[in-house]
Protein backbone atom coordinates (compact mmCIF):
# COMPACT_ATOMS: atom_id res chain seq x y z
CA UNK A 1 0.00 0.00 0.00
CA UNK A 2 1.05 3.63 -0.66
CA UNK A 3 -0.45 7.13 -0.61
CA UNK A 4 -0.23 8.54 -4.18
CA UNK A 5 -0.19 12.06 -5.26
CA UNK A 6 -4.40 12.77 -4.85
CA UNK A 7 -3.87 12.04 -1.17
CA UNK A 8 -5.72 8.27 -1.99
CA UNK A 9 -4.69 4.69 -0.25
CA UNK A 10 -3.70 2.40 -3.05
CA UNK A 11 -3.57 -1.20 -2.78
CA UNK A 12 -1.91 -2.45 -5.75
CA UNK A 13 -2.11 -6.60 -5.43
CA UNK A 14 -3.31 -9.57 -6.99
CA UNK A 15 -5.66 -10.21 -4.48
CA UNK A 16 -9.21 -9.18 -3.91
CA UNK A 17 -9.10 -5.66 -2.83
CA UNK A 18 -10.83 -4.26 0.90
CA UNK A 19 -13.88 -2.30 -0.27
CA UNK A 20 -13.15 0.40 2.11
CA UNK A 21 -9.29 0.91 0.53
CA UNK A 22 -9.26 2.66 -3.06
CA UNK A 23 -7.49 0.20 -5.35
CA UNK A 24 -5.53 1.55 -8.79
CA UNK A 25 -5.51 -0.64 -11.33
CA UNK A 26 -2.36 -1.58 -13.47
CA UNK A 27 -2.00 -0.48 -17.17
CA UNK A 28 -1.99 -4.27 -19.45
CA UNK A 29 -0.37 -2.83 -22.69
CA UNK A 30 -1.71 -5.61 -24.10
CA UNK A 31 -4.40 -5.11 -26.68
CA UNK A 32 -2.63 -1.88 -27.74
CA UNK A 33 0.27 -4.20 -28.56
CA UNK A 34 -1.83 -6.79 -30.79
CA UNK A 35 -3.05 -3.87 -32.79
CA UNK A 36 0.03 -2.26 -33.59
CA UNK A 37 1.91 -5.75 -34.37
CA UNK A 38 -0.99 -6.68 -36.24
CA UNK A 39 -1.05 -3.56 -38.65
CA UNK A 40 2.37 -3.98 -39.48
CA UNK A 41 1.51 -6.65 -41.81
CA UNK A 42 -1.87 -5.19 -42.69
CA UNK A 43 0.44 -2.04 -44.12
CA UNK A 44 1.86 -4.14 -46.84
CA UNK A 45 -1.76 -5.52 -48.10
CA UNK A 46 -4.21 -2.80 -47.11
CA UNK A 47 -2.50 0.38 -46.31
CA UNK A 48 -5.65 2.67 -45.17
CA UNK A 49 -6.78 -0.62 -43.08
CA UNK A 50 -3.25 -1.57 -41.73
CA UNK A 51 -2.92 2.18 -41.11
CA UNK A 52 -6.29 3.06 -38.91
CA UNK A 53 -5.77 0.35 -36.82
CA UNK A 54 -2.01 1.19 -35.99
CA UNK A 55 -2.96 4.96 -35.18
CA UNK A 56 -6.08 3.33 -33.11
CA UNK A 57 -3.60 0.45 -31.55
CA UNK A 58 -0.80 3.87 -30.88
CA UNK A 59 -3.70 6.00 -29.67
CA UNK A 60 -5.04 2.86 -26.89
CA UNK A 61 -1.20 2.69 -25.87
CA UNK A 62 -1.29 6.74 -25.29
CA UNK A 63 -4.62 5.81 -23.04
CA UNK A 64 -3.29 3.08 -21.34
CA UNK A 65 -0.29 4.95 -20.41
CA UNK A 66 -1.79 8.59 -19.40
CA UNK A 67 -5.71 6.94 -17.49
CA UNK A 68 -5.62 5.42 -14.32
CA UNK A 69 -8.74 3.88 -12.78
CA UNK A 70 -9.18 3.89 -9.13
CA UNK A 71 -12.03 2.28 -7.40
CA UNK A 72 -13.07 3.64 -4.02
CA UNK A 73 -15.50 2.69 -1.33
CA UNK A 74 -18.04 4.23 -3.41
CA UNK A 75 -17.19 4.78 -7.36
CA UNK A 76 -15.06 4.35 -10.25
CA UNK A 77 -13.04 6.88 -10.62
CA UNK A 78 -10.92 7.53 -13.84
CA UNK A 79 -7.82 10.17 -13.91
CA UNK A 80 -5.53 11.74 -16.07
CA UNK A 81 -2.80 12.61 -14.48
CA UNK A 82 -4.19 14.31 -11.35
CA UNK A 83 -7.17 15.63 -13.08
CA UNK A 84 -10.27 13.41 -12.27
CA UNK A 85 -12.38 13.05 -15.61
CA UNK A 86 -14.64 11.49 -14.34
CA UNK A 87 -16.77 9.66 -11.41
CA UNK A 88 -18.86 6.45 -12.08
CA UNK A 89 -20.80 5.83 -8.41
CA UNK A 90 -21.63 2.06 -7.61
CA UNK A 91 -25.29 2.92 -7.02
CA UNK A 92 -26.34 4.05 -9.99
CA UNK A 93 -24.96 0.85 -11.98
CA UNK A 94 -27.00 -1.31 -12.93
CA UNK A 95 -25.04 -4.40 -14.68
CA UNK A 96 -21.39 -5.09 -15.86
CA UNK A 97 -19.70 -7.51 -17.65
CA UNK A 98 -16.55 -8.60 -19.19
CA UNK A 99 -16.34 -9.96 -22.41
CA UNK A 100 -14.29 -12.77 -23.67
CA UNK A 101 -12.97 -14.57 -20.48
CA UNK A 102 -10.09 -16.15 -21.99
CA UNK A 103 -8.64 -13.49 -23.67
CA UNK A 104 -10.56 -9.70 -21.90
CA UNK A 105 -10.16 -7.55 -24.46
CA UNK A 106 -13.82 -5.27 -23.69
CA UNK A 107 -15.45 -4.00 -20.35
CA UNK A 108 -18.93 -3.37 -20.52
CA UNK A 109 -21.15 -1.66 -17.39
CA UNK A 110 -24.63 0.40 -17.41
CA UNK A 111 -25.56 3.03 -15.64
CA UNK A 112 -28.97 4.53 -14.93
CA UNK A 113 -28.94 7.02 -17.34
CA UNK A 114 -26.25 5.70 -19.62
CA UNK A 115 -24.43 2.39 -21.00
CA UNK A 116 -20.40 2.12 -21.54
CA UNK A 117 -17.88 0.43 -23.62
CA UNK A 118 -14.36 0.34 -22.56
CA UNK A 119 -11.39 -2.00 -24.01
CA UNK A 120 -9.55 -3.28 -21.02
CA UNK A 121 -6.44 -1.37 -20.50
CA UNK A 122 -5.69 -2.36 -17.76
CA UNK A 123 -5.58 -5.79 -15.18
CA UNK A 124 -7.93 -7.74 -16.24
CA UNK A 125 -7.78 -9.96 -12.77
CA UNK A 126 -7.71 -7.37 -10.36
CA UNK A 127 -10.45 -5.22 -12.73
CA UNK A 128 -12.94 -8.45 -12.06
CA UNK A 129 -11.99 -8.83 -8.39
CA UNK A 130 -13.12 -5.23 -7.86
CA UNK A 131 -16.05 -5.41 -9.86
CA UNK A 132 -17.40 -8.38 -7.85
CA UNK A 133 -16.42 -7.03 -4.73
CA UNK A 134 -17.87 -3.91 -5.08
CA UNK A 135 -20.76 -3.96 -7.75
CA UNK A 136 -21.87 -7.57 -7.60
CA UNK A 137 -24.30 -8.91 -10.79
CA UNK A 138 -28.01 -7.94 -10.69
Amino acid sequence: MSINKAGFETVTSSFAPNTTSTVELKPNYNIPVVLVIASIPLLLVQPLVGGVIGLFGLFLMFQTGTLRLLFTASDLDIYRGEKLIRRFPYQEWQNWRIFWNRIPILFYFKEIKSIHFLPILFDPNTLKACLEERCPRI
